[in-house]
């Protein structure tokens, strides 16, 4: 039995990259849709502003669940690796740049499927610490050419819009509105922290691909109604999370019919892709355990490999204390 190992948010960034990462999520997406890999619906506790996160599932030999806390003050993503058939600890994994990536790469893979192949112009609304990930993803499957950015503060666009030029060499369009953001684009994403709708239907360009990816909790939403009249294909990560989180889908389909709304495993496992009758391809992620599993496996087979990672002890029973010690007389 192998020892369990930790791995630190510079170990995980020194094993893999988004790409990498692209990669590990559609291989275990495949895995999903041929029934080897399964999902734990996701659960969430508010209190205040504050949000209690927790994932999982099985993917391979590996069980696994990620969990945090998202507060004002920050938050410490961890995702623990266990053996599935001994239960055996495999891996405590911190897990920050890992939902970066896996966040990211999720949109990567999305999009890879269900935008036009040639699109080249690419707007992102929202610049908060996932974006720079959405932005790389997609610009690794598709030839962008040209990225447009907006969020409500100036400030924030110009220092997100600089830095997407440093990091990926791309030309970037600082836009003041959502419908300037959007206008051309053939893909767009949504990552924000929005609790009123502020992407409409007539916001997007005929063809157009929208990842919306940033309201995560019932208490968000970023695009209306109306746009879901205008979608030819609907894709989400995970139903069940999507059912029981996602304001925009309840509010859509509540209790109804969902039978238009296919998992992105489905269309990946059949090779369904975008075809020329296809106007608004949708895809929501909510955030899932195979997700972070994959990125996990892939991180555990690599740290073995290269002799990465601090080593620890395999947890061992102790027995409990049913009853006080008697003070001595």
């Amino acid at each position: 039995m192998n020892q369990p190992i930790w791995l630190t948010e510079q170990d995980v960034v020194e094993l893999i990259d988004l790409r990498d990462a692209i990669g590990a999520l559609e291989s275990a997406l495949r895995q999903e849709a041929a029934g080897a890999a399964v999902n734990m619906t996701k659960t969430l506790l508010q209190y205040g502003k504050s949000n209690l996160h927790a994932i999982g599932g099985k993917l391979g030999n590996l069980v696994g669940t990620k969990t945090w806390v998202h507060t004002e003050g920050g938050t410490c993503p961890l995702l623990l690796l266990w053996d599935a058939a001994d239960g055996s600890l495999v891996a405590v994994i911190e897990a920050f740049a890992l939902g970066n990536m896996r966040t990211g790469g999720i949109s990567g893979v999305a999009t890879d499927w269900m935008a036009a192949a040639g699109a080249r112009s690419f707007a992102i609304v929202g610049t908060g610490k996932q974006s720079l990930s959405q932005v790389g993803a997609v610009l690794a499957v598709r030839p962008i050419e040209e990225l447009r950015v907006f969020s409500p503060r100036p400030e924030s666009r110009a220092a997100f819009a600089a830095k997407a030029r440093d990091e990926f060499g791309v030309k970037v369009i600082d836009c003041a509105s959502v419908e300037a953001a959007c206008d051309g684009a053939q893909i767009v994403t949504l990552v924000t922290r929005a609790t009123t709708p502020f992407l409409s239907a007539s916001h997007l360009d005929k063809g157009a691909h929208l990842n919306a990816v940033g309201a995560i909790a019932p208490d968000r939403e970023e695009f209306a109604q109306d746009v879901f009249a205008r979608t030819t294909l609907v894709a989400v990560d995970n139903l069940p999370g999507v059912q029981n989180l996602s304001r925009e889908f309840i509010t859509r389909y509540g209790k109804g019919d969902w039978s238009a709304v296919t998992l992105l495993s489905t269309l990946i496992g059949s090779g369904r892709k975008r075809t020329a009758n296809d106007d608004v391809t949708l895809f929501k992620a909510m955030g899932m355990g195979i997700s972070d599993l994959a990125l996990g496996t892939e991180l555990v087979r690599r740290a073995r490999d290269r002799g990465v990672g601090r080593t620890l002890a395999q947890p061992k029973k102790a027995k409990p204390r049913l009853a006080s010690r008697r003070k001595s007389t």
